[in-house]
């Protein structure tokens, strides 16, 4: 196609833009554009990059705290942690591309991840993830689970981060859009942080890393759109990584940041070298010239559009002092990067770009940014589902079978083959690692830790987008404070259908709206996040997955208690709970999946007063060394929270239940604000209780003998839970 060719609405459209779109580029132009510019103007107003359907909402969000050093808006939110240091973290989507192509779709999505964080400054210290596949027994699901995971092991061991948390979960609305969500944690001095926004009329652009191919080309596109039957059609565009060069990039940035030569920085991420000039232009409130003969390609032949839109891993783009170009490249020459200055900044608040000699195009930068498209898109209220009442979903199965049952099912199944396919313990900070209700990294030279967590329970948000997206917060909230954390702050990723159907925009205002609610209430700001639309298959939208990425942090690691029962002859307390409960809450519940069968009915209500109360009196109690081990209470409910702290700790329980015909409704309930915690003294403890007016009581002791019992008549051994425990995926992925 020629590239001075003027462009059509045909290709408007075939680039995912819509015809009030195209009028608008023409209107703005005052033009025509050519293929390059239309290609810019695809990229920049697709939904990845522009964030047009959610952006009205996104802003509701509450975004600033004392903590807060920088909220959304650049590469990565950042956090202080005090004595001069900051947590610099960040969750993204990569959905489509993992779904086409699993290795490759997830190592990237590791490896732009991993950019987002060291462009401002920040050294990684962690990586976690949130998964969504199909059907366990699905015909894709058992080649799908294992490309991701060996994409994400594959990325992040070979650059020598751990991979230290994460959650996954299976169901059929997966089955054809897979959910791939990234989350990268790091550390830096909070005085030393970088930025985006270009500086300096006349200061020089340079280009550092790889070099540019013809992967990825309308990757953010690709990822705006709706999978069919030809979504295997897309697989050239899905980038291809390579972590040893992700290594060096990182290595080489730090070391460059470290020499004050660096103005400002942007990670080539979605669109490449489009967005990456364009953000850094506008934010700066100048313009950028760049030379595209310039910019190193691996492949001959490559068009303006071509290096414009291509999504090649491994690049970053930077105004340097130009006293310090020398410097600079010698820092890449020793790292054997490429390192070319392709432009300059200027004043014209036009992106200018030549190819050829010639000029390839010329664009006012307002309208990609500020002035690109913002949608108030209509919604239509879901309909909220009914309380099923216990009676609704009682099953004549015993307790022992259910228990049973239920921790071998693909909802609650052990993790571990999926965890063990990473490096959780690279760089030797690792604390508590996967299995747990959050990973703790040591904040290295210090007594310091990280507590880490990803956390979403699509079932409840598609029952109630509300109550689902404040329960995401809350569950993220429980367990930081479960390992005696101070939870700071989120990063939220937020994985919807099709937002152009007014029942799916509802869902997103509905998730956005609770989401806000519980992060005010709770004083955890959102200081980054993402936004991935359009998943569905064939019309089809998947369960809403607004993930939630949640940091905290302790004083002193050694504070820290872990989720696994630790000895013999100890008081097992639930929080949250007095005795007199009896009941429990199974509508939209593991329990009533599983075992009823029967999945909908509204989700436990989430008071967040209750949350917060909760957690600071759980939070403080560890630290004050009063609980010794502590596990917030989840999907499955009381029994299988137990159960779960048996396992890990390989230390028996005996736990007494209500009289009456609810106690599966007790055992498997999913009412939140609630944990399971381990203590010395069960006197003293329950006087700590009623004096602080916190709902709590006794439910039993932990024991010597290798089992859990319940009552006078059931009785499990601990090796037969393992084994229906830990057998699940490992024959799934047989």
């Amino acid at each position: 196609m020629n590239t001075h060719a003027e462009m059509s609405f045909a290709d408007a459209e075939a680039m995912g833009l819509s015809h009030d779109e195209w009028l608008l580029i023409l209107k703005r132009l005052d033009r025509t554009p050519n293929l390059c510019e239309l290609g810019i103007f695809s990229a920049m107003w697709s939904e990845h990059c522009s964030y047009k359907s959610s952006k009205k909402w996104l802003k509701t969000l509450p975004t600033e705290g004392a903590q807060v050093i920088q909220g959304p808006g650049e590469n990565a939110g950042v956090v202080d942690i005090g004595d001069g240091l900051a947590t610099v973290f960040k969750i993204e989507s990569h959905n489509h591309p993992s779904y086409i192509e699993p290795y490759q779709g997830a190592a990237t999505g590791v490896g732009g991840i991993l950019r987002d964080v060291f462009t401002m400054g920040a050294r990684p210290v962690a990586l976690l993830n949130a998964l969504r596949f199909g059907q366990s027994d699905h015909e894709k699901t058992k080649h799908l689970v294992s490309g991701v995971t060996a994409g994400i092991g594959g990325y992040g061991n070979c650059i020598g981060i751990p991979t230290v948390g994460g959650e996954v979960n299976f169901h059929k609305s997966y089955n054809g859009n897979i959910l791939v969500n990234a989350m990268a944690v790091g550390l830096a001095h909070a005085d030393r942080i970088f930025y985006s926004a270009a500086t300096g009329a006349g200061n020089p652009v340079i280009y550092v890393g790889a070099k540019t191919g013809r992967d990825g080309i309308h990757g953010a596109t690709m990822a705006s759109a709706e999978f069919s039957d030809e979504t295997e059609s897309k697989r050239p565009t899905v980038q291809v990584g390579d972590p040893f060069t992700g290594k060096l990039l990182m290595e080489a940035c730090l070391e460059l940041m470290a020499a004050d030569a660096v103005l400002s920085i942007q990670d080539m991420g979605a669109a490449g070298l489009t967005s990456s000039s364009v953000e850094m232009a506008s934010k700066g409130g100048l313009g950028m010239e760049i030379d595209l003969d310039l910019v190193p390609v691996r492949e001959t032949g490559m068009t303006a559009y071509e290096i414009m839109l291509s999504e090649s891993q491994e690049r970053m783009l930077m105004v340097i002092d130009p006293e310090q170009a020398e410097t600079a490249r010698a820092i890449f020459d020793k790292w054997d990067l490429d390192f070319m200055p392709i432009g300059k900044v200027t004043d014209t608040e036009r992106l200018i770009l030549f190819k050829d000699g010639e000029l390839a195009c010329d664009i006012p930068l307002a309208p990609l940014v500020d002035d690109a498209p913002e949608y108030d898109r209509p919604y239509r209220p879901n309909e909220l589902q009914p309380v099923l009442a216990t009676s609704a979903l009682q099953r004549d199965i015993s307790l022992k079978d259910a228990l049973l049952q239920m921790m071998g099912s693909a909802d609650l199944a052990s993790r571990r083959w999926i965890y063990e396919q990473y490096d959780c313990d690279v760089m030797a900070d690792t604390l508590i690692g996967p299995g747990g209700d959050a990973a703790l990294v040591r904040v290295h030279g210090t007594d310091k830790a990280l507590a880490v967590t990803t956390d979403c329970t699509p079932r409840y948000v598609d029952a109630d987008p509300f109550e689902g997206g404040t329960q995401a917060v809350a569950e993220a909230w429980r367990n930081i404070c479960a390992t005696g954390a101070i939870p700071l702050a989120v990063t939220n990723n937020l994985n919807f259908g099709n937002p152009e159907k007014q029942d799916i925009m509802a869902q997103i205002v509905g998730s956005v709206n609770g989401m806000g609610k519980a992060c005010k209430v709770l004083n955890t700001p959102v200081v980054s996040g993402n936004v991935s639309l359009y998943n569905e298959t064939d019309g089809e939208a998947i369960q809403p997955c607004p993930v939630i990425g949640m940091v905290g942090l302790i004083d002193n690691w050694k504070q820290a208690v872990g989720a696994g029962f630790t000895a013999p002859d100890k008081a097992i307390f639930v929080i949250g709970q007095t005795a007199e409960m009896t009941d429990g809450w199974l509508g939209n519940s593991v329990f009533a999946r599983v075992i009823a069968e029967r999945e909908g009915g509204a989700p436990p209500p989430v008071d967040l007063d209750k949350e917060k109360a909760h957690g600071q009196f759980v939070q403080a109690q560890i630290t004050a060394g009063q609980i010794t081990t502590c596990h917030d209470i989840g999907d499955g409910g009381l029994l299988v929270a137990v159960a779960e702290m048996a396992l890990s700790g390989a230390v028996g329980a005996a736990l007494s239940h209500p009289d009456g015909d609810t106690v599966l409704a007790w055992a498997f309930g999913e009412d939140q604000a609630r944990y399971i915690v381990q203590v010395d003294d069960a006197e003293a403890f329950a006087a700590l209780l009623a004096e602080q007016a916190i709902d709590g009581c006794q439910i039993g002791t932990t024991s010597a003998h290798q089992t859990l019992t319940v009552g006078q008549n059931v009785t499990i051994s601990i090796e037969e839970l393992r084994t229906r425990h830990e057998g699940k995926l490992p024959q799934m992925m047989a």
